[in-house]
């Protein structure tokens, strides 16, 4: 039983990781940047806050006495270069000042290298109109790349997209990227809660499919 504080916990990838932690027992703290949209969220086991997760300080109060994060939040009202980029730093700076040592981001499988190490947004007849929001996401990751932190980060993606009607099965496994792969997001959060109760890999960005 730990403590987890999940940023972006109103999303469906938020959501579906605060109920996967929830069931293995740990604590979590859910933060959006609305409580009153997302009052179902609350109940045995979570606590639910408001924060900005650009703001190191406000990082760093709300994840004092916290063990791992989980990053999933995006904010649609921003730039998304300069949201990604500026989360990132603030989690860098933010998280380790609160003690906590694990942090796992919800990645994009764009950004992820195809089986022949060519990003999925470099292959031949993906969309263009999508690689600003790609290359954003990949700026955020940049900024986990080149960092000389001690945190323990890892960025985890699906390896091509989610498939919003599937369900939990509690098999996943890791893959290149491959825009025909799909896993659920109860899956993923499966994934994403492995990585945080037995961590397996460091300051990389894998995908993962259902298998």
């Amino acid at each position: 039983m730990g403590k987890i504080i999940v940023f972006g916990a109103g999303g469906r990838a938020g959501r579906a990781v605060v109920g996967e932690a929830v069931q293995r027992g740990h604590h979590v703290t859910a933060v959006v940047r609305d409580p009153d949209k997302y009052r179902d969220l609350e109940g045995a086991g979570v606590r639910l806050l408001v924060g900005d997760v650009t703001d190191a300080h406000a990082v760093a109060d709300l994840a004092n006495g916290h063990d791992a994060a989980i990053m999933a939040a995006y904010d649609p009202g921003s730039q998304a270069d300069v949201f990604f980029k500026t989360a990132v730093q603030a989690l860098l700076d933010g998280l380790p000042k609160a003690g906590v040592g694990r942090l796992v981001v919800v990645g994009l499988a764009a950004v992820l290298e195809t089986a022949d190490g060519t990003p999925l947004m470099d292959s031949p007849g993906f969309p263009p109109e999508y690689r600003p929001f790609c290359l954003a996401h990949a700026a955020g990751a940049g900024v986990l790349r080149t960092s000389t932190t001690a945190l323990d980060w890892l960025i985890v993606s699906p390896a091509g997209d989610f498939d919003p009607d599937g369900t939990r099965s509690g098999r996943y496994s890791t893959a290149s990227a491959d825009a025909a792969s799909r896993i659920s997001h109860h899956d993923f959060a499966v994934a994403l809660l492995d990585e945080i109760d037995e961590p397996r890999h460091h300051r990389t960005h894998v995908g993962v499919e259902t298998a």
